[in-house]
């Protein structure tokens, strides 16, 4: 059974080459490598970039996103988000992924989705399903959900990193997607489950894992026809964070677009990885530049800056977080701008593992740039700890952003460490 899964992985410099020869210009820039920037673990973290303004009043939402594909190896369902803690915390859960094909939403897995047979302990109130219930699978499980957290909303996201390919094909009849995709949400099988939808083209008008010509425009049109085949029921759009000149957020029109949306999810993750495999290592989700960052506008403050100077309302901005790290192997170096040989083993992945086994298997040895990172071995790891967490939320309140988002809930510990450090 195919399990699409989310890398978030840019594949920088592979979308690079494929971008200047598809759409005849590089995306992507490389700067220096010095280390200077990093500080010891047992130092205070490093300061946000200055607000704009003084601090406003933010937005309390909390997003988390929820993958059909982790009720497989990763054993992770919906009962998890209850005895985790972490519903109670959550405003929204955003379900990943349905699929973008032949110009259509359509189902990304049905088992996952629906059909799965869940037992009495496996169930979010104990109740076994029958063979001959209506609904089954994750969507019968959220349903459940929500009866305990009747404030809880949830919206069916489509696209990701796999499933971007299709958007192009459905910008050419946005009217026609666009009721494809309220008519599956709707299906009256489950149309209580949904609030809304979220969109994830990666990306448009630019290179994800294929690369996009759809134009300038295309983005706001199909998000256009979303709105009003949706209503009021909410439309969000998780985006590039790709804040260097000439990148990702200068091939869309994000600030006319905006208007069709509740908000925008810019992913401030995922800026460096192993996709280089011999580095240098730097952080893949830096709050702030730093000495020596590998790339310039590649840091969630330059991305917010850049939405924020297109006219787009901070409040109609999340900032994004991952619950999880991305690491190589071969690395001497404690601070970041090290070499490495390719990328560390990773439980399902390589270069890629979740912070509830980074914690332990290689705790953090120091802070850069508002996000920690981790030598252990010749191992070195990126990620965020409750303590950068709350460095983030700091800077999320100040900058008057409208919440917070992360990816993905099952990356967190058993008892939601990193969830909590949000609220």
């Amino acid at each position: 059974m195919f399990k699409p899964h989310r890398p978030r992985a840019r594949l920088r410099a592979l979308a690079a080459a494929a971008c200047t020869a598809a759409l005849g210009a590089t995306l992507l820039g490389v700067a220096g490598t010095s280390p200077a920037g990093a500080t010891p673990v047992a130092q205070p973290a490093a300061a946000p970039a200055a607000a704009e303004a003084a601090p406003t009043a933010a937005g309390d939402k909390v997003i988390g996103y929820f993958t059909n594909w982790g009720t497989y190896d990763r054993n992770y369902h919906v009962k998890n988000i209850e005895t985790s803690g972490s519903a109670d915390k959550l405003t929204h859960i955003n379900y990943a992924f349905g699929n973008v094909t032949g110009g259509k939403c359509t189902v990304g897995d049905a088992y996952a989705d629906y059909e799965k047979a869940y037992t009495a302990d496996q169930s979010v109130d104990g109740v076994a399903d029958t063979w001959d219930q209506p609904l089954r699978g994750n969507f019968n499980q959220l349903r459940k959900l929500k009866k305990l957290h009747p404030d809880l909303k949830i919206l069916w996201s489509f696209g990701g990193w796999t499933w971007s390919g299709g958007f192009g094909q459905a910008a050419q009849d946005p009217a026609a997607f666009a009721k494809s995709c309220r008519d599956l949400v709707e299906d009256p099988r489950w149309a209580d489950v949904f609030d809304g939808i979220d969109i994830d083209w990666e990306y448009p008008n630019a290179c994800g894992l294929t690369c996009d010509t759809s134009g300038r425009d295309a983005y706001g049109r199909l998000l256009g026809e979303l709105r009003k085949s949706f209503g009021t029921d909410l439309v969000t759009s998780a985006i590039t964070a790709d804040g260097s000149d000439g990148g990702k957020i200068d091939a869309v029109d994000y600030a006319g677009a905006a208007k069709h949306l509740d908000w925008y999810l810019p992913m401030t993750y995922d800026f460096f990885g192993a996709w280089e495999a011999k580095g240098p290592t730097a952080p893949h989700s830096p709050l702030t530049s730093y000495p020596g960052i590998p790339t310039e506008g590649f840091n969630s403050d330059a991305a917010i800056a850049k939405l924020k100077g297109l006219g787009i309302p901070p409040e109609k901005l999340l900032l994004g977080i991952g619950f999880y790290g991305r690491g190589w192997t071969g690395v001497t170096q404690s601070e970041p701008g090290g070499s490495a040989t390719g990328a560390a083993a990773g439980t399902y992945e390589a270069g890629i593992e979740d912070y509830r086994v980074l914690k332990n298997s290689c705790p953090a040895t120091g802070k850069v740039a508002g996000t920690a990172y981790a030598h252990c071995g010749t191992d070195w790891w990126s990620y965020d700890t409750p303590e950068t967490i709350g460095t983030k939320m700091d800077y999320k309140n100040e900058q008057g952003l409208g919440g917070t988002f992360f990816w993905e809930l099952s990356g967190d510990t058993g008892n939601g460490e990193l969830i909590k450090a949000i609220r």
